[in-house]
């Protein structure tokens, strides 16, 4: 018999970028990470293929690492084209919402296109693309201790509906009833 593992935290999680120096200066830039380390190969270390990359680590906060690498012999970065776009994508949490509206502020004052703060009943988000067309999320936290328990008392049976129906379940409904904005 097989013990499941115990898992601590996510060590790092990996995108591709089209230039690393870029990336990593647009991270700091415009989201305040912290560039701590970078990987540079000629030959993969897990599979021995030869495929020089650069591969890129940024601080995000509390022990989240993201990372990048930069694959110059590949052919030409592109996104998964039977995926929307709004699907795949990368959410930072930050403290409240006046920290949201201020990073909003400064992204849009360095020319980033900004959608939001858009309302997900527990917590508010803007979004926005890196340089690499990576989707990125910016979200705080709105819900309270309550709503929060009850979301996850009824995730299992949200889950199990979707499972037989594929008909979005109505349960936790009130999460899209804005209070902000003036209901019919």
């Amino acid at each position: 018999m097989t013990t499941v593992p115990t898992l601590k935290r996510i060590h790092h999680v990996a995108y591709r970028c089209r230039d690393a120096k870029e990336t990593v200066e647009w991270y700091e830039t415009m989201l305040g990470t912290a560039y701590i380390t970078a990987f540079a190969e000629d030959h993969v270390p897990s599979t021995g293929a030869f495929d020089p990359y650069m591969h890129v680590f940024l601080d995000c906060g509390g022990g989240n690492i993201l990372a990048f690498f930069e694959l110059p012999r590949q052919p030409a970065m592109d996104r998964d084209r039977n995926t929307p776009e709004w699907v795949q994508h990368i959410a930072f949490q930050v403290e409240d919402f006046d920290a949201l509206m201020t990073a909003k502020a400064h992204l849009e004052a360095n020319g980033v296109d900004v959608l939001g703060p858009t309302y997900h009943g527990v917590f508010r988000s803007i979004y926005f693309f890196d340089p690499n067309g990576h989707r990125l999320e910016l979200a705080c936290n709105i819900g309270t201790p309550e709503q929060f328990a009850e979301l996850r008392e009824l995730a299992p049976v949200m889950l199990e509906e979707w499972d037989r129906t594929k008909i979005a379940p109505k349960h936790a409904a009130w999460l899209h009833q804005d209070p902000d904005k003036i209901q019919p």
